[in-house]
């Protein structure tokens, strides 16, 4: 097991095409991070130059205290889980999971015990015996997870190793993958593009954009204090609803967020001096779907009366998704499933001001 090092890494290609910016991030030995980000993002690059499957352009890549720039894949002690499973259709799941300790030449009890082991892990003692195409798509992944498991390695490695399976078989595989972690602690780097597995399987998240690394936090960190725009957006679902506004001064004192004649919220007293810097400029509300809710919070402090004319409603049976446009804008709110709400009627929401984000419009940083 060891720590992971990012330093200054940077990836171009052919054209001076930047798929990495010269990233710096600290994995620390036993910790679970997770790369995410939109397509494109330079996530998975980063897996691979870790891996040793890209090489760097600039930079440095420690594992366990070793720059490891110019070792091969092979050599850097880390095992990689792939999106596509990649198992060996002619072998049964006992030898696919034992073939890279095959190569290895380690003695044959040594091989039995740790696959044994693993298999043990999985909970999939039962299928040594079987060839992948008897196996089904969950049960696959399993056998490829412990033929990372049996190496012992320094480091894990997930490539997207959930985006072949459905959504029922991912919800109970990202179960499995944490409940594996906590058994065996080995340093993680998975990458995903799916915030909600980043959110339910990290110690850590990095949430990467265009290169480089918008935000590293815990998952509660990047959800409630996001630093950016972009971070603010992409997690959560549904997304962070946005509003051009204005900060300009109440009645009575304090200030206000206007986002046009009819909604003009109060902002707490206790955030009047970080937002008098920016009174009377164009930026950006920021409030999540569930911190719009019924009118029956009205009266506490930072919590703030709004009217919206009702959009579409959508009820899921937990909760009741409402949709409204303010000036062209979409905005979601997150509502008890016993809301009474129908299109084209206004509905009264109470707004908690405590929970909102003000960004700067040009450059989207949280302020």
């Amino acid at each position: 097991m060891a720590e992971v090092s990012c330093r200054k890494v940077v990836k171009e290609y052919d054209g001076g095409v930047q798929a990495v910016k010269g990233i710096d991030l600290e994995i620390a030995d036993h910790e679970f991070v997770v790369l995410v980000g939109p397509s494109g993002c330079g996530k998975s690059t980063t897996l691979r130059m870790i891996a040793g499957l890209e090489e760097i352009t600039g930079g440095e890549i420690w594992i366990g205290g070793d720059v490891v720039n110019d070792v091969p894949p092979r050599d850097r002690d880390i095992a990689m889980v792939f999106q596509n499973y990649a198992l060996y259709p002619h072998m049964s799941v006992f030898d696919n999971m034992a073939f890279g300790l095959k190569l290895r030449k380690f003695p044959k009890d040594e091989i039995k015990r740790r696959v044994d082991e693993a298999a043990r892990i999985l909970d999939i003692g039962v299928l040594l015996d079987r060839k992948p195409r008897a196996l089904s798509g969950g049960q696959r992944q399993r056998v490829a997870m412990g033929r990372a498991i049996v190496r012992n390695p320094k480091v894990f490695l997930f490539d997207e190793p959930l985006s072949n399976l459905d959504a029922k078989l991912r919800v109970q595989m990202r179960t499995e993958i944490k409940k594996v972690h906590q058994t065996v602690k080995t340093t993680t780097v998975y990458v995903t593009h799916d915030q909600i597995e980043a959110m339910t399987l990290a110690d850590r998240v990095v949430v990467m954009n265009h290169g480089i690394i918008e935000q590293v936090g815990t998952p509660a960190e990047v959800y409630h204090h996001p630093t950016s725009r972009f971070v603010a957006g992409f997690i959560g679902s549904p997304a962070m609803n946005f509003l051009p506004c204005h900060i300009d001064e109440a009645g009575g004192g304090g200030l206000m967020v206007r986002v046009n004649d009819a909604i003009k919220i109060k902002i707490p007293a206790e955030r009047t001096a970080r937002y008098t810097p920016f009174k009377g400029k164009e930026m950006v509300f920021g409030i999540r779907p569930e911190h719009l809710t019924q009118r029956k919070e009205e009266g506490r402090p930072g919590f703030e009366p709004v009217d919206m004319l009702v959009d579409v409603v959508e009820p899921m049976g937990m909760e009741t998704m409402v949709h409204f446009f303010v000036d062209g804008a979409p905005v979601c709110a997150r509502l008890d499933p016993a809301t009474i709400a129908e299109p084209e009627k206004m509905l009264g929401l109470t707004a908690d001001m405590n929970q909102m984000h003000i960004m700067e419009k040009e450059t989207g940083k949280v302020v």
